[in-house]
């Protein structure tokens, strides 16, 4: 890098506006998407797609919603020309989608577009030529006149051209990009749009689209939003253009661009999927519509199974989403760190105690399940991790609920084991510590069999007495007791047999799985005589039977420690 690099660079001037009003204006509907994955991002493979890749990816896009669809750039290679003539021969092309057809302004090439086009039933063709200040300068050596002129033949040609096509039943539309839109002067931005859209006779029934691209992004978003609003301010022709951006990816902005470039008045969008397009990329229409959707704004556009979106992305462009991919990469829904999982887990705590309608989870902007990600993986386990992580890897995915009081102890089993390994926990080993921890303990005191007899006095008031035997390392002894209650009886039953130091401090109780198959899990809470607690968690599939492995489970975890 250079020491001072405003003397190698020059620095975007951004233009002039006493007056702005695209900061006040808010999103309140989705502009009208088209992809270019087709065509933008298949350019930019190091493997570019075959025909059965771009059919496999076509048809993703039409099952999203995507009505505008640029197919390719037929005249460009031979490969291009007969992808297209498989979409129309094949009738891969639903009546209700619109295939977009780009195109140098050159003769030649517009020539073999038409033909290219030739059976399909709704087409978009796409011409442009470059128009920024530097490209002027240093490709084309001309001035903005002789760029002018260029468009405008081009246009003439296209609307000849496209009589007989229309009059075959061809619905045709055109638009027009002056390319490098970001670099180049407004007014003649305005100027070169300004004499297509005459040239090809738009008119407020029969818009044009102007498709304004940020070729290689050199500005803030700010400074472009003021130069769509300047542009659409000054097009004499407004009523008879439909305004469209094209954002590139360059100083990683695409998104905000494009944000603020529908604040300043666009209409259309277009996008690739996860971003997909030369250098950095083309602007993200996934990370796009879901911003929209985190807003309440439904995008028109169904992202409801990402992964299988993905999936598919990933297999025919041989390119990978990253982790940290906005909404679809793998770590986007998950928490690490120990605050972050605490508030998580209050969130979903309080969603399901309220019955809130409303999505109210800190640190989650969308609800993973509306995307089709499941709730599994959202608290990951490692050395970062608090006490509440665990505990909401064990509701998420073993349905165990447990008690607040008891998740710092749990918390720093294994906050022990993570120090230990030096990685993160799989649910499945954060379950094996629980069990090893809590459930398996069955020493020294274990209960071999037991009976409850129940009974009601004249008062309507319960009364239960068990009996059972347990062992204690080699000796089996028998016990009985009463009490208003299972556990209150199965408590007084083991008073005076070196068990009766605790205190019961606290009991929950519920069903692991739903149906008559179901497991009650209780969760014991006890305190000894110095006032320390001790808790133990019983399973089985009798609901009087787990609190009382519940209450085993904690004095031997006491007398074990």
């Amino acid at each position: 890098m250079v020491k001072d690099p405003k003397n190698k660079y020059i620095p975007f001037v951004p233009i002039k506006m006493e007056h702005r009003a695209w900061p006040d204006h808010q999103i309140t509907h989705p502009p009208v998407w088209c992809s270019v994955d087709l065509r933008d991002g298949n350019q930019a493979l190091v493997d570019p797609m075959n025909v059965e890749e771009k059919l496999e990816l076509f048809h993703t896009l039409v099952d999203i919603g995507v009505k505008e669809i640029e197919v390719g750039f037929p005249s460009a290679s031979e490969t291009e020309y007969e992808f297209l003539q498989a979409l129309i021969d094949g009738h891969h092309i639903p009546d209700d989608v619109t295939i977009q057809m780009l195109v140098q302004a050159r003769p030649h090439l517009i020539r073999k577009t038409f033909e290219a086009m030739e059976g399909a039933k709704n087409v978009i063709l796409h011409f442009y030529n470059s128009t920024s200040t530097l490209q002027r300068k240093v490709v084309f050596h001309s001035d903005m006149d002789g760029i002018i002129q260029i468009a405008v033949d081009a246009a003439k040609l296209i609307r000849e051209l496209s009589e007989p096509v229309i009059r075959g039943g061809t619905n045709l539309r055109y638009q027009y990009s002056p390319e490098s839109f970001m670099g180049t002067e407004m007014d003649n931005a305005v100027l070169i749009c300004q004499r297509v859209l005459e040239e090809l006779g738009a008119t407020p029934e029969n818009k044009v689209i102007l498709n304004l691209p940020s070729t290689v992004e050199n500005c803030m978003p700010n400074y472009f939003a003021d130069e769509i609003e300047y542009f659409i301010e000054h097009l004499p022709s407004r009523d008879c253009a439909i305004i469209s951006l094209h954002p590139h990816n360059d100083r990683g902005e695409g998104v905000a661009t494009a944000e603020m470039g529908l604040l300043a008045g666009a209409e259309r969008m277009e996008a690739t999927l996860f971003g997909n397009g030369e250098r950095t990329g083309n602007v993200d229409m996934v990370t796009l519509a879901m911003n929209m959707y985190t807003q309440g704004v439904n995008p028109g556009l169904d992202f409801s199974n990402i992964n299988q979106i993905r999936s598919v992305y990933e297999r025919v462009t041989k390119m990978k989403v990253g982790e940290r991919q906005p909404y679809v990469g793998e770590l986007v829904f998950t928490a690490f760190s120990g605050s972050h999982q605490d508030a998580i887990n209050k969130g979903v705590q309080y969603m399901r105690e309220s019955n809130s309608t409303l999505w109210e989870v800190p640190y989650l902007p969308i609800d993973p399940s509306d995307v089709g990600r499941q709730y599994e993986p959202i608290i990951r386990i490692n050395s970062q991790s608090g006490k509440g992580g665990a505990a909401f890897v064990m509701q998420a995915n073993f349905g165990y609920d447990i008690p607040k009081a008891m998740q710092p102890e749990f918390g720093q089993i294994v906050q022990v084991e993570t120090d230990r390994v030096g990685t993160e926990l799989k649910p499945e080993r954060i379950y094996e510590l629980f069990r090893d921890a809590y459930i398996d303990i069955d020493a020294p005191y274990r209960l071999i069999k037991h009976a409850f007899r129940e009974s009601t006095d004249g008062t309507g008031v319960s009364h239960v007495t068990f009996e059972g035997t347990l062992s204690h390392k080699d000796t089996v002894f028998q016990v009985s007791g009463e009490g208003n209650g299972p556990i209150d009886a199965f408590f007084n039953a083991i008073h005076g047999q070196k068990m009766d130091r605790f205190t019961f401090v606290d009991y929950k109780e519920h069903a692991i799985q739903a149906g008559s198959d179901s497991m009650a899990v209780a969760y014991i809470q006890l305190r000894d005589a110095q006032g320390t607690d001790h808790f133990g968690v019983g399973v089985d599939h009798n609901i009087n039977l787990a609190p009382l492995r519940g209450i085993l489970s904690a004095i031997n975890r006491a007398v074990g420690k």
